[in-house]
């Protein structure tokens, strides 16, 4: 089947086409190994670090120099015989020996490190982290990517636990995606992507979620939908409460009604989203076609409709909203409304980069949505094309 694409007008805020790629997600996944990142978790993967680690004492002994002279060597100070310095580095490069980022940034005053603090690494993180690592390459920047929320427990507020845990010493600058929460004061500079709704925070970058949210519900009146049910995002964040906006704007403009039973949250998950879309379809009066909040909900959505034996898109049509790697390959393909993640990640770089060195950046950022016809959306049964 054809892919369709309707775009809405660039404004001067995108920097490059959108990066969006439609491999296979687990390769995508295995491209991360691109990021040099170090991933913080609340474990040890080596239960005794310490006697496994190369330390600067082993490096010395194994070249036959002073502890001295393997520090000038690896932080580039002169005074050392080009030779000597040429062995040094070869069993720095046998034994794998990296000095301490603390260290080094307690004498240099920087890191040369932006962390990336995501609550997981869920597609639409990694397609950010993906732009990220990309536009970073020959910067002189390394990204630590660092997954703060571990339990359900602690899912609200990670990110203000993670920056008093590495702000300073471990990085110089910091990208947040979806925070939970308003993020505590701070000299360090940050950048939020798809922000937790707080007028005075951080500066940020997001999509046009209003103009994306009415592409989707137009889209399906357009197909004849009168009954048009929406699964909501997380109610922290102010991308689903605009979302369900463009929801309602779209259907008032077309004299429609946003009926309350039609409308439940998903929170932006795949579980959730099958539940709330469970209940909504064992209606007696069920919509025929739901937008949902993101693509890992209208996947709910779609399980949902599977279990109930509704086949997609004959009786009901569903769209989501990301265009993550999956939509492409699920079976129907995913009609969705794409954000350019990749270039969103890019944008947010360059952004902490700026503030970092003392430049000025645009309070909000934001970038178009698309419309992405593929499989999942087809006008109502009975009712002609």
């Amino acid at each position: 089947m054809t892919e369709t694409t309707l775009s809405l007008p660039r404004n001067h805020y995108g920097t490059a086409s959108s990066l969006r790629s439609e491999s296979n997600y687990l390769s995508n996944m295995a491209n991360l190994g691109n990021i040099g990142a170090a991933i913080g978790h609340h474990h040890h993967f080596d239960p005794n670090p310490e006697e496994s680690r190369v330390t600067i004492n082993d490096v010395a002994r194994e070249a036959g120099v002073s502890v001295a002279t393997v520090s000038k060597v690896v932080n580039g100070r002169y005074g050392v015989a080009p030779a000597t310095a040429a062995k040094v580095m070869q069993v720095v490069e046998q034994m794998g020996y990296e000095s301490s980022l603390v260290a080094s940034s307690l004498r240099r005053g920087t890191t040369n490190v932006v962390g990336v603090l995501l609550a997981g690494f869920e597609p639409f993180s990694t397609e950010l982290l993906k732009g990220m690592s990309q536009h970073a390459l020959g910067r002189g920047y390394q990204l630590m990517a660092y997954s703060g929320a571990i339990a359900d427990d602690m899912a609200v507020g990670w990110e203000r636990r993670s920056i008093s845990r590495l702000a300073g010493t471990l990085m110089d600058g910091a990208v947040i995606i979806t925070p939970t929460a308003a993020l505590p004061s701070t000299k360090m500079p940050i950048v939020a992507i798809d922000p937790f709704h707080d007028p005075d925070g951080p500066p940020f970058v997001d999509t046009d979620s209003l103009a994306g949210a009415r592409l989707a519900v137009e889209h399906l009146i357009e197909l004849g939908h009168t009954k048009i049910g929406h699964i909501r995002g997380r109610l922290d964040l102010e991308s689903a409460h605009v979302r369900e906006q463009g929801w309602r704007e779209a259907l008032r403009a077309a004299n429609l009604v946003a009926a309350p039973e039609y409308i439940t949250d998903g929170g932006y998950r795949r579980e959730w989203a099958k539940e709330a879309a469970l209940s909504m379809l064992q209606q007696a009066d069920r919509p025929t076609a739901i937008f949902a909040a993101n693509d890992l909900s209208a996947f709910g959505v779609l399980d949902a409709a599977s279990e109930l034996g509704l086949r997609v898109p004959q009786d009901l049509s569903v769209i989501g909203f990301d265009d993550i790697p999956e939509a492409a390959m699920a079976s129907p393909r995913l009609t969705t409304i794409a954000q350019p993640l990749q270039e969103m990640g890019a944008i947010a770089f360059d952004m902490v980069m700026d503030l970092i060195n003392g430049h000025p950046v645009e309070q909000h950022v934001q970038v178009p949505a698309q419309l992405i016809v593929r499989e999942t959306t087809a006008p109502p049964a009975g009712l002609s094309s």
